[in-house]
């Protein structure tokens, strides 16, 4: 489907960005990608990287302009400590850009705008698996509240683009479980707890300190996997119509940080609980009945199949510790 096609991401700098370019480029699309103040990841003179503020109208107008299909992964993100301070951190800046894109897409005539969305717009839903249609049955979790209510926003701005409108455009929207695999951000000061588990695994710190109670349910889903969903989704979906993007199977993040010292032969570990750091939903699962019927998709890669892989790269690509190294 992308072969020979002009394919725009905006976002080409960041984890799930670096990861399409990456994609789409072994596809043989014409891939343009936008950055801001990253630097590119994925190095290749076939890509065309434009280095740009999406927040101003006319540097969406340009990155568009000639492109076909547009995935917008652009967003300011970060872990909890991030969002317990600055709660705002992800609401205006991804409002604009969003909203600005999908605009510019329409004029520009794009045959379809693919939204990353995300699971903060359900409600707090407990042990049951969230299903699509599910997100308005109540208000998003405190927490999430706003950066929720502007990812509701954009996901029904694609359906006004694409159903409500004269000459509308198709869309794809997307709402991934917890992404973790290459390229994400290992910083501890800033970073999601799985890729900061895997940094502490993989140097071998003592302690290792876990925010919150280690409680906590997550369903993860390697990157790779979310790239192929993301794909199929853009390729099957033509009106908006979202999906969930996940393994559909829960750990704790004791159960996932268990895993990663399996992995990692690490036996004598301390860990250690603050129940004073900041956490997050205590329970998120996703029912993936839909993906699978609607699109053909299942992840490939279990829980510790993909923590292999990507502890895998990270020591590829990281410096590690002698005492690391040499374990």
């Amino acid at each position: 489907m992308f072969k020979g096609r002009n394919v725009l991401v905006a976002g080409g700098a960041g984890f799930t960005g670096a990861n399409l370019v990456q994609r789409l480029v072994s596809l043989g699309a014409n891939v343009r990608a936008t950055l801001y103040k990253k630097n590119a990841i994925i190095q290749d003179k076939r890509i065309e990287y434009i280095r740009c503020d999406l927040r101003q109208m006319e540097d969406c107008t340009k990155v568009v302009k000639d492109m076909e299909y547009v995935f917008m992964c652009a967003a300011n993100t970060s872990g909890a400590a991030v969002i317990k301070a600055n709660p705002l951190a992800h609401v205006t800046p991804n409002l604009v850009m969003n909203a600005q894109m999908l605009e510019a897409a329409y004029f520009a005539k794009v045959k379809k705008f693919s939204f990353m969305s995300s699971s903060v717009v359900y409600p707090p839903s407990g042990s049951h698996p969230c299903k699509e249609d599910e997100m308005m049955n109540g208000d998003p979790a405190d927490i999430y509240f706003l950066a929720a209510w502007m990812k509701r926003y954009t996901e029904i701005s694609c359906r006004y683009f694409s159903q409500k409108i004269n000459n509308p455009i198709g869309t794809a929207v997307i709402r991934p479980a917890n992404i973790y695999g290459p390229h994400d951000n290992y910083d501890l000061a800033t970073s999601h707890v799985m890729s900061a588990m895997i940094r502490k695994v993989v140097e071998r710190q003592n302690p290792i300190q876990v925010w919150g109670t280690g409680e906590d349910v997550r369903d993860w889903i390697y990157v790779e996997d979310l790239i192929d969903g993301f794909l199929l989704a853009t390729e099957k979906l033509n009106t908006y119509d979202p999906v969930n993007i996940a393994l559909g199977k829960g750990y704790t993040i004791m159960q996932m940080l268990q895993i990663l010292l399996e992995l990692e032969d690490y036996r004598d570990a301390k860990i250690i609980c603050d129940p004073s750091k900041p956490s997050m939903i205590p329970i998120r699962l996703f029912d993936t009945t839909k993906a699978e019927k609607l699109l053909g998709f299942k992840a490939k890669h279990d829980l510790r199949e993909g923590l292999k892989k990507t502890i895998a790269w990270y020591k590829a690509t990281h410096s590690v510790p002698a005492k690391s190294a040499a374990a």
